[in-house]
């Protein structure tokens, strides 16, 4: 077990995402104590090089199966590929990117599963960090102007740290995700049900299969054995 310390990873982090933390967090400034919320997005550059994979995860999991399961999916990562991700099962990103949607009415970005492009949820992660390290693409994403290029062009204004980052690129760049089976991130939270979007949420909640894990995000209780 090695433990890091947040001020260190902090520290690090800050002038890799300062730019972006102003799109894509709660805070209308730029909070130094925010990066911590974008470790995932640049975790290939303060990590020791020998480290090549990472899985992490939200503490708000209860798993239902071995996690060594999940490594496994690091094997069916396409070609290009960086980063495993679940896709988000609420209408969250529908609600985000309204203005795009509104201007661009034959959009995939921000419909339904199975054809359309919900956004993700980045309560698990499976981070290539060797993947990352090397991906020309992927490094490019991270410079300010490409981050202020895509905000502009999505119209996109966010508050969920890493999670909106990689949605965003997701519309942009699919070819850099490996998207994992709803049921490694069973989420739970149905608030946007209660909030203007009851029509539609149930196409973004439901997911088929066991579940392997539960994620009670939003407080969501997790359901007993």
């Amino acid at each position: 077990v090695i433990v890091h310390d947040v001020n260190e990873l902090t520290e690090k982090l800050f002038p890799i995402v300062e730019a972006m933390q102003k799109h894509f967090s709660a805070g209308s400034g730029t909070y130094y104590s925010d990066s911590i919320f974008f470790l995932s997005v640049a975790m290939h550059r303060i990590m020791p090089k020998e480290i090549t994979q990472i899985i992490q995860v939200d503490l708000d999991l209860k798993y239902k199966t071995n996690i060594r399961d999940l490594f496994d999916e690091f094997d069916n990562f396409p070609e290009g590929a960086v980063i495993g991700i679940a896709r988000e099962m609420q209408p969250v990103y529908r609600h985000t990117f309204w203005q795009y949607r509104r201007e661009n009415p034959q959009t995939k970005v921000g419909e339904p599963p199975p054809d359309g492009l919900p956004g993700f949820n980045s309560g698990v992660l499976l981070l290539n960090l060797e993947a990352m390290r090397q991906s020309k693409l992927y490094n490019q994403l991270l410079e300010p102007t490409m981050v202020q290029k895509l905000t502009e062009k999505y119209h996109f204004k966010g508050h969920l740290g890493d999670q909106d980052f990689f949605t965003m690129v997701g519309m942009e760049h699919p070819e850099l995700f490996h998207v994992l089976d709803c049921t490694w991130n069973r989420q739970l939270c149905t608030w946007w049900r209660d909030h203007g979007y009851s029509d539609v949420f149930d196409q973004y909640f439901q997911c088929e299969g066991e579940v392997k894990i539960y994620h009670g995000n939003c407080n969501t209780p997790i359901p007993e054995d």
